[in-house]
């Protein structure tokens, strides 16, 4: 680890911090002019697979924006290609994956030996963490199983996931076999993430929104549980975050992740409490507030602050992915703002060792 002490990793371990902290998902991204500068050289999958490059974006953003931890930039798909299932990127479309798997033979066929082959990216974290020092926390990162199922079984986005729900019902080995090669992928992948030296682990179950309660617990919280338990094992805090979940909470909550991220759909408050206030929350503004005025940004930002009422183990983050097109003046003015309002809901705590300061 690079900055075990930081405000950020303390606030994922509940333990108290001078102000809450702050990092945003997607902080490298679109709406960055310095970002667009290195698109218009390169593709996304250049950009994650050259180090130096994905070096350059996690740390500009992080700088630019003042924020308490860098994530490293890569793309969740990456581990779809050691598997042996390529795919590409097209204009308006995002990932599309060439031979989706549908069946127990396209499950049986992917491979889960060649984790080792995305060292790019622990070497994009290695090159981080050498820049910031024990100055700055870097998040590791990995998609959960069921989110990179989804899109191995669609070939791409869904609205309502059929091919993916009828293998579940209809196929549960294969389900379940595919659900196990990923927790075996994603399980190395992310723990040389940290033998590069991330601080923490963030698992992005992005579309498991979809699911109901009792189909979440039955095909995807015991395979989750598994991924947590794994990375666990580097001593690092995991952090587990969905989109949609409002009801999913409790259940995830489960795996054991030290952390739980919320989208902006359920009050920070009320989120927590569905937790029974174990354990950290991260989020939760809606980052479609970003394009409004900063005036509204603030309130909102305080009133969220005084949803987590100054309890340890809140990070401030956003709800989703910052968008494209999200001026970066409400960006910037977002982190101060949690700065200069979380000491108002908490007692300051003297002496913490914060980071980004």
């Amino acid at each position: 680890m690079s900055a075990p002490n930081s405000r950020f990793v303390r606030a994922c371990r509940c333990e108290p911090v001078d102000v809450t902290p702050i990092w945003l998902m997607r902080q490298a991204g679109r709406y960055m002019a310095e970002y667009r500068a290195v698109r218009k050289q390169h593709s996304i999958l250049e950009i994650c697979k050259t180090p130096a490059l994905a070096a350059e974006v996690t740390i500009t953003a992080a700088e630019k924006l003042d924020v308490d931890a860098a994530i490293i930039f890569a793309d969740l798909l990456l581990p779809l290609e050691v598997m042996d299932l390529p795919f590409h990127f097209e204009a308006g479309e995002g990932p599309v994956i060439e031979s989706p798997v549908r069946t127990p033979q396209d499950v049986q066929r992917l491979e889960t030996n060649r984790a080792s082959d995305l060292g790019y990216v622990a070497e994009s974290v290695r090159l981080v963490v050498k820049h910031f020092g024990a100055k700055l926390p870097v998040i590791g990162f990995c998609g959960a199983p069921f989110t990179l199922a989804s899109y191995m079984i669609e070939g791409g986005g869904s609205r309502n996931y059929i091919h993916t729900k009828r293998l579940m019902y209809t196929e549960p080995d294969a389900w379940r076999g595919l659900m196990g090669k990923l927790v075996e992928v994603l399980a190395a992948y992310a723990t040389e993430q940290v033998s590069a030296g991330a601080d923490a682990l963030q698992v992005f179950d992005s579309w498991v929104g979809c699911l109901s309660v009792e189909d979440y617990r039955r095909y995807v919280l015991p395979f989750a549980t598994d991924l947590v338990k794994r990375l666990q094992k580097t001593n690092v805090p995991v952090i587990y975050f969905g989109t949609d979940s409002a009801t999913l909470l409790p259940s995830m909550k489960e795996t054991g992740a030290e952390v739980i991220g919320v989208d902006w759909r359920l009050p920070l408050d009320q989120a927590w409490s569905s937790l029974k206030f174990k354990g950290a929350v991260q989020g939760n503004l809606d980052p479609v507030l970003l394009f409004a005025g900063q005036e509204q940004i603030r309130e909102r930002t305080a009133m969220i602050l005084k949803q987590a009422d100054g309890r340890p183990g809140h990070i401030f983050n956003l709800g989703h992915g910052i968008l494209p097109e999200t001026p970066v003046e409400n960006v910037r003015a977002l982190v101060q703002f949690v700065r200069e309002l979380s000491p108002r809901y908490s007692t300051p705590v003297h002496g913490s060792a914060g980071a980004a300061q």
